[in-house]
């Protein structure tokens, strides 16, 4: 089976979409350590459900061709947003390193995309 950019471009907008629903439920439900750490780096605990929306609609967006481009830039805000506030912050590299990994997987997609 040959492979033209448009099939690995849905494949990667997939697993990024997959990635920030799950990234947007687990803000939206607070769930592990996450209201803790929104309250630590000083945010209000509005943020959190602002971020895990913002997440999921970036989701949402990355699943349509006509929307990729737009749920790739949400997508590429909340990733600047969340580095800033861990760099900031001096977080350990185990909380660094997922966002490292989508940062890479937005970056890959807009590649191909552009």
């Amino acid at each position: 089976m040959i492979w033209s950019s448009v099939s690995v471009e849905s494949i990667l907008a997939t697993i990024v979409a997959a990635l920030f629903a799950i990234a947007g439920v687990v803000n939206l439900a607070g769930l592990g350590a996450v209201k803790q750490d929104f309250a630590r780096w000083g945010y209000p605990a509005w943020l959190r459900l602002l971020c895990g929306a913002l997440e999921l609609l970036s989701a949402a967006f990355l699943l349509g061709q006509q929307t990729r481009v737009l749920g790739l830039a949400v997508a590429a805000a909340i990733l600047i947003a969340a580095l800033f506030t861990l760099l900031r912050n001096r977080e350990p590299f185990r909380h660094l390193a997922p966002a490292l990994v989508f940062s890479a997987l937005v970056a890959a997609n807009f590649a191909i995309r552009c």
